[in-house]
Parts: structure tokens; C-alpha cells; sequence
């Protein structure tokens, strides 16, 4: 179920003959794939050793014939024995049957044993349960990380209204899970979409859950769905503690009387027949049925090699998109490109009047379509020797992204010389115009900060885990987040933007661009960037909006105390409430300062100390779970003035204008020469 086809007459037969084929041989399309994640987190073992004794007693245990209590088991094993000691949950889909649970236990059993085979933390997911150990206690316990998620590839014909049924019965579902007993937290079903379509979906929780943690998994499930699978005519969504997944066929066990899934019909039973009339006529039947055999196997062949050289054929195109060297190679189709004077007639030629700000690499204009729509329109320069990279990066990545605290693209120029992207336009301007304005600061209470920094979290963690591509943003800051008339926070300005490949978790450049205090250390002193490095500037950007503060702002001299400096010694000290903006109500401040520790864990001086944007966003959607302790932030243990830190990369240090620009600013960049 999971190709993605072309919408066209020819690959709507070959759904149709491979959805014959699956119908005619009666084979099961639910497939049952293993996932599983290893955490070193809480050290690994070796076997033989106690730890995997005890782990050996909670997976035997899974294995052999249990009493079937709806599904779910909480086993320790090796009780006393400090960190040997083995705390598992296991649950099976609270529609499958007593045989079909204890079969997919034991095969996650064994999937778990080889996938993990000496981490002292694992979990592993099969379409019909999970299983998950630990040596520290997990039972009761909320946990939203790790997560997993998969996806059909085919797109729904209309994604409002099918968005629109499936909110109204997840919600539903997610009611009545939060309500089970202390044995079951399941519910599943189904709401039509019209005379042939109806969406089939289920949502589970572990049963040690409260109903308040119940329903606050399955709603954060419910909420990536935006960010993982929008219009997607299938998603499963895997969380420690509990499970979501909807399609467009049933997929769990049903009633078939009440399924409305239309079937092929089957071949007539045979029947006894006492007139002895079995020559001819029912060898040409079998004759038949044979044929029809044959054609449907070599119909579902020709099907699958058409569909394996379109996926070979849009992969190298995809391919050539990403290596180009020639941003006229780029083809987005006509939906999204302008025609100059169209643009050149919704600015007014440009005009200084509707100019929003000035940046390194061009201008911004403010500018208004002939249908009434507002954009924002950045007018690349054309003496910039970077513009070309920066537009190329701009229009690949961002054409390709879709996500609510992202900046819309909405098309793009290439036309007599003129290099343009329209976006979407934000009225609020940058978050910088609110956050350093004494007379606008006001604006900005708790709750609306707080929106504002799980808004960005979201962003991040959909350019790093959530999107078909991997972006790091690299120039995360103040003045490259813009704000909606709702002061929802949308991230832009990607023109510093990296693209990883599936596998890759780190990248190196001999040219450093970006802006200080927002810079991790590894990236400033080394080149080196990876998901880590945004993790860094969004721990920065956080301690800015908590405090009012810019991050470079309190330096007087190069051995100053900055922004983290002063935050983490308040912190040390137990003097948080000293760096909280004086703006905002004190009836919040225990909020703020487990966001302060947050936003301290975000900026920790080893890459691999920090957390990753998804731990972040449990974080701060969890007000419960215990934070881990923290170690120094970068650029305390070792001082370095910003003065050494440029000659040790042989360079000077360039500043571009700083300016009103919220679309391109450049205010405060600078670019160092490895």
C-alpha cells in the first residue's frame, strides 16, 4: 500500500489491477513491520551478566502461554537488583485476538533480542504490539520519545475535508481510549467520506496510563499528524505510550457485514453434481479460471516493474534537482512561477515605500497581488556573490516544506536577469520587533512566549525528523522568526540551509556563516554543523525570549559576561527569577525556569549532550517528567574572546547593514574563513 502513484488514468488502472490482485489471492495488505530503537542512555550489558539474566526472565515470560488480561503485562525481573534490574511492558492492539497477541509477542521478543542486543533500554514495534524494557522504572510514566511514524505515499483527493473528518473521530477515539480501565485504553472505528470512501482508525494507550496522560499521548499524536503525514491517505504513528493509525481501508478487525470496502467476487463454490456432468463443461471452467489466473499474475508484474522504473526514474530527476549546479535546471511547475511584471506591478516597481528591509543578499518588498492576496517579495541582488546559492537554497528546500510555524513559499521569478521568491506575507513582522522593543515588549505575556518557543520547537523538529528531507537551519535567531496576526511563530530565511541525506548526522564547510551568539562552538570553532547546531541556537534564541535580552548585548569588553554566562550563574546560584523578563506576571515563573533549564540543556558545550528537537518538544509539552541534569554551557569552561576567535581562523570579521528586513536580515551576520 505504501507507492506513491501518479494520479493519471494509467496509474489509476494499476492500482486498480494490483488492488484486484491483492483481493484475488486473498493475501493479507496489512504489513508488519519491525521497528525498534536501542537507547545507550542508561548503559548497555553483556550477557551473561545480571542484567541480561533478568532480561532473559521478562522476554521468557512473554513467550510462553499467558492469561489473556486484554493484552498487557508489566513484568520486573531481578527485583532489588539496583540498575540489573529489568522493568518491561508489553501490549497487544486491543482488537487482535489471545493466539495473534502471544505470536507477535514472541516475535517482538526475539526482534528486540537481535535489534538491541545489549543496550540496557529498548523498544520495538510490530503492527500488532510493542514491547519495551528499561532498568530504570517506566511503568505509569507518560514517555514520548522515542517516536516513530510511517506513511501510505498516496495523497487523499481533498485534504480539507478529509482533514476534517478524520480530527472529528480521532477525537472521538482519543475520548474513549483516555476511558478505559486499568486493563485496556483502546478504541477504534470509523466515519464515512461518502458513498465510497470511509476512514477506518484506531488510537491506544498503555493501560498504566491516567486518563490525563491517555489523553494528552493520543493528542500529541494527533498533533504530528500535520507535521509528518498532512493529506496522507494512511499514517501509523508509534509513541512509547500509545499508538495511533487511520487509512482508507480496514485495517483492524471489523465486522465484514459492516465494512464497506467492495471486493471482487469470489469464484462460484463448487457444488455436487448428481447428473455426473463433469467433463467438458468443468474442465473448460477450470480452463478459464486458469487463464484468469495467469493474466491477473502477469498483469500485477507488469504493474510492479512500471511502478519500480517510475521510482527509479523520478529518483534520478530528484537526484539532479538536489546536485544541480544550475538553478535553471530547477522545474517546480507553472503553478508556482511569476511572471516580472506581474511582481514589478504589485510592488510598484519596487518602490521604496513598500520596502520592508534591506538585507545582505537583496531587499524585501511588501506587495499586493491583482487577486487581493498580500506577499512578501524578496528581490535578490544582483551583485551579491552569494545570491545565486542563497536563492537556489531557498527555492529547493522551501517549494519542498510545508508546515505551519515555517514561512510559506508561494512561487518564484527567474526572468531578465531578476532572481525573486514571493512568500507568504506576515503582518507582525519578526520576533525581534516585539522581543527588544521596551514599547512592544508588553505585548508578549507568557503564554504568548511560550506558544512562540514550542511553535519554533515544532518547526525545527519538522526540518530535522518530520519532513521527506533533513534541513539543518543553521542561522536560527530573533530576526529570522516572523510572527501572524495569531503571533504564531513561523521560522524563515533558509538560505544558509543544509540538506542531510537519510543517514547523515554531521556536515563541515571552510566557510562559517551565520551570527554570533547564536553559534554553537563546534560550528564557530570548527565548521562542524549537524541537528545539534540549531538545538544550540534555539537554546540561545529561548534565554532571549525568556529574559528580553539579546545574546551579545551585555558584552562591554571581549571578557564580558554574555547572555548564557549570566544565565547559568543566576542559575547556579538559585537566583533564576533574576533573568525573567520584569514584563512578565510572576505568577508563572516555576513555568519559566523548568523552560530555563530546558533552554540550559540546549546549550551545553558537547553536541552530544544536547537534546534532540523531538526530546525538546516532550519537554515542553510535559510539565511531569523529571529533566535531566545539565552540564556547563558552551563558552564558560573555555573563554574566548571574540577578537582570538577570528584570528584563529585567519580572517576578518564582516557585519552586513542591521536593519528593519524581517524576510533577509542579515543584521549581525558574519562570515569567517576557515
Amino acid at each position: 500500500m505504501y507507492v506513491k502513484l501518479s494520479s493519471s488514468f494509467s496509474w489509476t488502472l494499476i492500482t486498480l489491477i494490483i488492488s484486484f490482485c491483492i483481493f484475488h489471492t486473498h493475501s493479507d495488505i496489512n504489513s508488519d513491520p519491525q521497528i525498534s530503537e536501542c537507547s545507550p542512555t542508561y548503559g548497555n550489558y553483556t550477557n551473561g551478566d545480571t542484567f541480561s539474566d533478568n532480561l532473559d526472565t521478562f522476554l521468557t515470560n512473554l513467550t510462553s502461554p499467558k492469561s489473556f488480561h486484554g493484552g498487557f503485562y508489566n513484568i520486573t525481573a531481578g527485583k532489588n537488583s539496583g540498575v540489573d534490574q529489568v522493568n518491561g511492558i508489553a501490549f497487544c492492539r486491543g482488537d487482535v485476538s489471545s493466539s495473534v497477541c502471544d505470536t507477535c509477542l514472541s516475535t517482538a521478543a526475539k526482534g528486540i533480542r537481535e535489534s538491541c542486543p545489549n543496550q540496557k533500554e529498548a523498544i520495538i514495534w510490530l503492527n500488532e504490539c510493542m514491547v519495551r524494557y528499561s532498568n530504570r522504572s517506566i511503568f505509569g510514566s507518560l514517555e514520548m520519545v522515542p517516536r516513530t511514524f510511517n506513511y501510505n505515499f498516496n495523497n487523499v483527493s481533498d485534504p480539507t475535508r478529509f482533514n476534517a473528518k478524520l480530527s472529528t473521530l480521532l477525537s472521538s477515539l482519543q475520548t474513549e481510549a483516555a476511558r478505559g480501565n486499568s486493563e485496556i485504553k483502546f478504541a477504534d472505528g470509523s466515519t464515512k467520506m461518502g458513498d465510497f470512501e470511509t476512514i477506518y482508525a484506531l488510537v491506544q494507550c498503555t493501560p498504566d496510563l491516567s486518563l490525563i496522560d491517555c489523553s494528552d499521548c493520543i493528542e500529541i499524536a494527533i498533533n504530528t499528524i500535520p507535521h509528518c503525514c498532512e493529506a496522507r491517505q494512511g499514517a501509523f504513528i508509534w509513541y512509547p505510550s500509545c499508538t495511533l493509525r487511520y487509512e482508507i481501508y480496514p485495517f483492524y478487525h471489523v465486522n465484514v457485514s459492516n465494512s464497506s470496502v467492495v471486493r471482487p467476487p469470489l469464484p462460484p463454490p463448487e457444488t455436487n453434481n448428481t447428473s455426473g456432468n463433469t467433463g467438458k463443461g468443468s474442465d473448460r471452467t477450470k480452463i478459464v479460471l486458469v487463464v484468469v489466473d495467469v493474466v491477473v499474475v502477469v498483469l500485477c508484474l507488469a504493474a510492479v516493474f512500471l511502478i519500480l522504473g517510475c521510482c527509479v526514474l523520478r529518483r534520478k530527476t530528484w537526484k539532479k534537482v538536489e546536485t544541480s549546479g544550475s538553478i535553471n535546471e530547477v522545474n517546480f511547475g507553472e503553478s508556482l512561477q511569476f511572471d516580472f511584471d506581474t511582481i514589478r506591478a504589485a510592488t510598484n516597481d519596487f518602490s521604496d515605500a513598500d520596502k520592508l528591509g534591506q538585507g545582505g543578499f537583496g531587499a524585501v518588498y511588501k506587495g499586493l497581488l491583482s487577486n487581493g492576496v498580500q506577499v512578501a517579495v524578496k528581490r535578490l541582488a544582483k551583485n551579491s556573490g552569494q545570491g545565486e546559492i542563497e536563492f537556489k537554497n531557498e527555492v529547493l528546500l522551501l517549494a519542498r516544506l510545508q508546515h505551519r510555524n515555517l514561512v510559506r513559499l508561494l512561487g518564484y521569478c527567474l526572468e531578465r536577469d531578476e532572481r525573486l521568491l514571493i512568500y507568504e506575507f506576515v503582518p507582525n513582522t519578526s520576533l525581534n520587533h516585539f522581543l527588544f522593543d521596551l514599547d512592544k515588549r508588553g505585548v508578549l505575556d507568557w503564554e504568548t512566549r511560550y506558544n512562540i518557543i514550542i511553535g519554533i520547537a515544532r518547526g525545527l523538529l519538522y526540518l530535522h525528523e518530520d519532513s521527506r528531507l533533513r534541513i539543518i537551519h543553521r542561522d536560527l535567531k530573533a530576526s529570522n522568526v516572523l510572527l501572524d496576526e495569531k503571533m504564531i511563530p513561523k521560522i524563515a530565511d533558509f538560505g544558509l540551509a543544509r540538506l542531510f541525506q537519510v543517514d547523515q548526522t554531521q556536515g563541515d564547510t571552510n566557510i562559517v556563516a551565520g551570527t554570533y551568539g547564536y553559534m554553537s562552538p563546534e560550528y564557530a570553532l570548527l565548521g562542524l554543523f549537524s541537528a545539534k547546531s540549531d538545538v544550540y541556537s534555539f537554546g540561545v534564541l529561548v534565554l532571549e525570549i525568556i529574559t528580553g535580552r539579546k545574546s551579545m548585548s551585555m558584552i562591554e569588553d571581549d571578557y564580558s559576561e554574555d547572555l548564557i554566562r549570566w544565565v547559568w550563574r543566576k542559575w547556579s546560584e538559585g537566583k533564576t527569577i533574576d533573568v525573567i523578563d520584569e514584563t512578565i506576571p510572576t505568577s508563572s515563573w516555576s513555568e519559566i525556569t523548568r523552560v530555563v533549564h530546558i533552554s540550559l540543556l540546549c546549550v551545553q558545550e558537547e553536541a552530544t549532550d544536547r537534546p534532540t528537537m523531538s526530546a525538546v518538544v516532550t519537554m515542553l509539552s510535559s510539565h511531569s517528567s523529571t529533566l535531566p541534569v545539565m552540564t556547563h554551557p558552551a563558552y564558560i569552561t573555555r573563554k574566548v574572546p571574540l577578537r582570538n576567535l577570528s584570528e584563529r581562523h585567519s580572517s576578518s570579521i564582516s557585519k552586513s547593514v542591521d536593519s528593519d528586513v524581517q524576510y533577509d536580515d542579515l543584521s549581525s551576520q558574519v562570515t569567517v574563513l576557515r
